[in-house]
């Protein structure tokens, strides 16, 4: 299951879209208290400990879309967050681990547009995509026409993933054509680049709309689609992702088509990565914990992640002002 080498980011066929399936959408349902007591027991029914906890954290490294999305953020910061996208883990770490000289790296930084070039140039030659927040993030207010030219001008930059948000008010009136036709002309908009659709899941009303929701960004064409943008009350639960990874099942059952899920928000301890990484495994198998259908966005997680495997090694935690942070 664990792999340290880089693959191709997304070895299988994109997912196209199908024409806009009203009676599937409305058909997708959710039994919320069955939901409510699978998402409990997930943190305490499965586990991984010794080195196989250490290798799972390893794999979660390079499912992470490490990310800045700061209304500081700097040139240097940028620079600095790429170092540590390249270099997870501090080479003594390494050895220690006895992966020393295995590439091992995460599976994208994530930027505003503003930071594209920086994080680009950066990363030249590593393989390591840049993702770029598009279409207004994180509120999605924007006017259309703009969203379009700011993904078109993202993907001009070197953007290979584009994390747009949809506009939230589609769902809570249900008007889902209208949703439909929005993620569609941004996909189109997406060119070669890959789309995350951002639901922003905190802001749906009910489990139902985070459903319905999915199945319309996934009809329209979207490679991943994702809880968060971070900036909510509520982010990434494992009830709303029990609800996404459920739709995602359903809609490659119905089309035959792949799409990927990211997590987004709050998740910042190795705890919560192993629990999201055991959802995955037991809701979609193991093809689906790879980083071509999986990825976690986060910042501060990496450093909890290397703290833990350093307990594994050494035997103790190192203070965190000896984490050499993004």
């Amino acid at each position: 299951m664990v792999t340290l080498s880089r693959t191709p980011s997304h070895p299988h066929e994109r997912n196209p879209g199908t024409p806009f399936d009203l009676s599937a959408v409305e058909g997708a349902l959710v039994n919320r208290s069955a939901i409510e007591r699978r998402a409990a027991t997930l943190p305490t029914r499965r586990t991984v400990k010794k080195e196989w906890q250490a290798a799972w954290l390893l794999h979660a490294i390079t499912t992470i879309d490490l990310t800045t999305l700061s209304g500081d953020d700097t040139p240097g910061t940028v620079r600095r967050l790429c170092t540590k996208a390249r270099q997870p883990l501090r080479p003594e770490l390494m050895q220690a681990l006895g992966i020393a000289g295995r590439p091992i790296a995460t599976g994208a930084v994530c930027v505003y547009h503003e930071m594209v070039p920086t994080a680009v140039e950066a990363l030249k030659g590593t393989g390591i995509p840049v993702a770029a927040v598009s279409t207004g993030f994180p509120a999605g207010l924007n006017p259309h026409a703009l969203k379009l030219k700011e993904i078109e001008a993202s993907v001009a930059a070197g953007a290979a993933e584009i994390d747009i948000v949809i506009s939230r008010h589609h769902v809570l009136t249900g008007n889902w054509k209208a949703l439909y036709d929005e993620v569609r002309d941004f996909r189109e908009a997406c060119g070669p680049a890959h789309m995350k659709a951002i639901l922003a899941v905190g802001e749906l009303g009910t489990l139902k709309n985070v459903m319905r929701a999915s199945m319309v960004c996934m009809q329209a064409g979207s490679d991943f689609i994702k809880t968060s943008t971070g900036k909510e009350s509520v982010n990434a639960t494992l009830h709303n992702s029990l609800v996404m990874v459920r739709a995602i099942r359903e809609f490659y059952e119905q089309t035959g088509y792949k799409v990927g899920f990211k997590p987004a928000g709050g998740i910042r301890t190795a705890k919560q990565a192993l629990d999201w990484l055991i959802l995955m495994k037991e809701e979609l198998g193991e093809e689906w914990m790879q980083p071509h259908l999986f990825r976690i966005g986060a910042s501060a997680l990496l450093n909890d992640i290397e703290r833990q495997l350093e307990h594994f090694a050494y035997g103790r935690y190192a203070s965190m002002q000896y984490q050499p942070l993004g």
